[in-house]
Parts: structure tokens; sequence; C-alpha cells
């Protein structure tokens, strides 16, 4: 029995979307360098629940709703909560990940499949790479974080990913007018 050839391209696809920078990135970043890689940990459970979530929405045909949100200002707030809830906040409140599911996932449920069940199968592996993805990437920074800690380079950081995610926040606040 062989697998379906569209399942192995939504897996290569789904790879390269992974390992693109973006908030989640940063945010994973920040928080190894500020909390440790075990608390963030729990920021990258926050961001792979956000995906479920998103994945839920997108199978259920939510995500249309929430893609017309201009809800990711929300991110930079996020900062004062914990890891978890950061993570959370900064994937569940992105509308590009939302965008994400609802016209990605589709392409791969082919006619007469179950749409529910492949979306969250589909959804499932996308965030178990994800998954696999930011915890590699968190130990990588942490490795790093003899040189990334020494004060001035964590101010400088401080402030590019800070800014970065307002930055993110505020394009997708001014491309919905």
């Amino acid at each position: 029995m062989s697998l379906d050839p569209r399942l192995y391209a939504f897996i290569g696809v789904a790879a390269i979307l992974t390992i693109l920078p973006g908030a989640d990135m940063a945010l994973v970043t920040r928080n190894v360098l500020v909390v440790g890689r075990r608390r963030t940990m729990l920021t990258i459970g926050g961001i792979g629940v956000g995906c479920i979530i998103h994945a839920t929405a997108s199978a259920l045909g939510l995500s249309a709703i929430l893609a017309t949100s201009p809800a990711n200002a929300g991110s930079a707030r996020a900062a004062a909560f914990g890891p978890f809830l950061q993570g959370f906040l900064t994937n569940v409140l992105n509308p590009k990940v939302a965008i994400f599911y609802l016209t990605f996932l589709p392409q791969f449920i082919g006619p007469g499949e179950p749409v529910f069940r492949r979306s969250l199968f589909l959804a499932s592996l996308h965030i178990t790479m994800g998954f696999a993805w930011l915890t590699a990437y968190a130990w990588f920074v942490d490795q790093l974080g003899a040189v990334l800690t020494r004060p001035r380079v964590k101010a400088w950081l401080e402030r590019v990913t800070g800014g970065l995610l307002i930055a993110l926040g505020e394009r997708l606040a001014w491309a919905r007018r």
C-alpha cells in the first residue's frame, strides 16, 4: 500500500513553511533567553494548542471569520503573560495562521475524503513538525546563550524581537484598512 502523493507534497511544503522565521520563532528566541529553555517548552506547547484551535476551526469552516479579524496586535501584549499563554496568544490571534489552515489544507483533501478527519490529520502533521522544529531551535538558541545573554546583546535582541512582533501586528492591522 503506497501513500497518497498529495501527502508527500503536503509534508514537503509544510516543512518549508514550518522553518521559515516568523512570530513563533521570534517569541521562542526571546523566551529561551529570558525564561530559559525548559520554560520555553511551555511557549512551544501554547503555540501547538493555538495551531490545534486553528486546525479545528478550519476543519469546521470558522477560519474565514477569524481571518477578517484585526487581532494580531494582541501578540505584543502577550509578553506580560506566562510562557504558555504567550505562545498560545501569539499563535491563536495571528490571522496568518488561520488563513494558512483555511487555504492550504483543502488543497490536500481529495474528493470524497472525510474533510474533518483529513484536515485534522494534516494539521497534526504540521503541528508535530512545528513542535520538533521549535524544540530544536530552542535548544540551538540555548546553546548560544552564553553569547546571546550578554547584557548588550540581550537588550538588542529584546528590542528587535519586540519590534518585529509589534511590526507584524501593525502591518496586519494596516493591511485590513
